[in-house]
């Protein structure tokens, strides 16, 4: 084996090594959430993530950016089927290995070449919407320097990922046209072709033109790699939690709050003693806090509210569409979500650093405020919005209901509220001898 190959796998194993290590740290903190089940409905649920996930039909919404995000996506991930050839070339040495497949290659090839300059141009369009035009829910009050960071970061490392593959290409293709040993007459290449006219390939010396091909080879394999470990650390992990998190979605109505089944089974045994009350909460493991009612911190939401906060795309549709963020109050959908992501976070490193969870003082409540639960209406035009089937107003009910079952934190206008259904048995302050009365007005 090669010196060329050892270090090609050495990279290889390492990048896998670390990104499967990053991935269970990420599962794991999922997992902290409460168990919920969502597997019903299988063949709804596979027909969804087929049109939202797949078919992208919620980014469409808004054509430019829906059209750009499919063709960047597209381009991406099919031009990535080419690193299995590359994996296969870097470990045994070989070059276009899978040439055999002869006119089918040629096709494959130049299809990748015209994704690349799309994908190309996509992403140039993306940094000029974000950077140049500065789309305004790009730049709102959550979108601080590294948000704003990481979109710039990724949208340029694709740009030199799709610019190496192309120049990988042109010099490929001059050196197949010099007859230069190992470099095996195979693939079409609509772009790079005209790449290497435009740089005057033809003009360099073989070795001159062998050592970027193999410098382009080496930046376009190991920035992959690179971004395939990105991933966990970015807003673009979607890319793999998209599906499954589309998958796993709410498929009744929206605006239909979920129960809380412990509170649930206390009232129907008290209205009918015949049922049983349901069995005392299991002692939490590994130091994990008790069970509340509502939510304080991560750990009392649902494991599904946890993945929506690694899911999301920080495109900035939800709070683009809030009622509440339009008319000036302090919500923002897509802060919450981001809020969640960032405490999870905080309490993982905990857990990593002390081996289980020590309660460091801080909970939800420390990123999000009274204010911005209460200024949701709960009309779920976020949820309707989000191109990948997060729910904000899941994390934000379950937060309020902490608020009112466990600190009496209602606002001043429910507090009245629950006073007159507890006295009246209504909302309205009067009692049921005098419901009827507008009817004689």
């Amino acid at each position: 084996m090669s010196f060329s190959a050892i270090v090609f796998l050495l990279a290889f194993a390492a990048a896998v090594w670390w990104f499967t290590r990053n991935v269970r740290r990420i599962r794991r903190n999922i997992l902290l959430g409460r168990e919920e089940d969502r597997t019903d409905r299988s063949g709804e649920r596979w027909a969804l993530m087929a049109k939202v996930a797949l078919g992208q039909s919620k980014m469409v919404v808004r054509p430019i950016a829906g059209i750009l995000h499919i063709v960047v996506y597209a381009g991406f991930v099919i031009i990535n089927i080419e690193v299995l050839e590359i994996i296969i070339d870097g470990i045994f040495g070989t070059h276009r290995v899978l040439s055999f497949m002869g006119g089918f290659y040629d096709f494959l090839i130049g299809s990748f070449e015209v994704l690349a300059v799309l994908t190309w141009l996509g992403c140039a369009i993306f940094l000029v919407r974000r950077f140049i035009l500065r789309i305004k829910r790009f730049w709102m009050p959550e979108m601080t320097a590294w948000p704003r960071t990481d979109a710039g970061l990724i949208l340029t490392f694709e740009i030199l990922l799709m610019s190496a593959f192309l120049l990988m290409n042109a010099a490929d293709h001059t050196l197949q046209g010099m007859g230069v040993e190992h470099y095996v007459v195979a693939g079409a290449f609509p772009v790079s072709a005209h790449l290497a006219q435009l740089f005057h390939f033809s003009a360099l010396a073989p070795s001159t033109l062998i050592g970027i091909e193999r410098f382009s080879w080496w930046f376009h394999i190991i920035g992959i790699l690179g971004f395939l470990n990105y991933l966990p650390y970015s807003k673009h992990f979607h890319i793999l939690l998209a599906f499954p998190n589309v998958w796993y979605s709410k498929l009744k109505p929206k605006t239909e709050m979920s129960e809380m089944p412990r509170v649930t089974g206390e009232v129907k045994s008290m209205l009918d003693p015949s049922i049983p009350p349901p069995a005392p909460p299991a002692e939490p493991a590994n130091g994990l806090p008790s069970e509340h009612f509502g939510a304080k911190d991560v750990f009392d939401l649902t494991w599904k509210s946890l993945m929506d906060a690694y899911t999301c795309t920080e495109c900035g549709r939800c709070t683009s569409e809030c009622p509440a963020n339009m008319t000036g109050k302090l919500l923002s959908p897509r802060k919450i979500v981001m809020d969640t992501r960032d405490r999870l976070e905080e309490v993982g490193k905990v857990i990593d650093a002390k081996g289980q969870w020590e309660d460091d003082g801080k909970s939800l409540f420390s990123r999000i405020s009274e204010e911005e639960l209460w200024a949701c209406t709960t009309c779920n035009a976020c949820t309707q919005a989000c191109p990948v089937n997060i729910d904000p107003v899941e994390i934000i009910l379950d937060m309020r209901r902490y608020l009112v079952m466990e600190e009496s934190k209602a606002r001043q206008e429910l507090n009245a509220m629950f006073t007159t259904i507890e006295n009246n048995g209504a909302a309205w302050a009067f009692g049921p001898d005098q419901r009827m009365k507008w009817t004689e007005e």
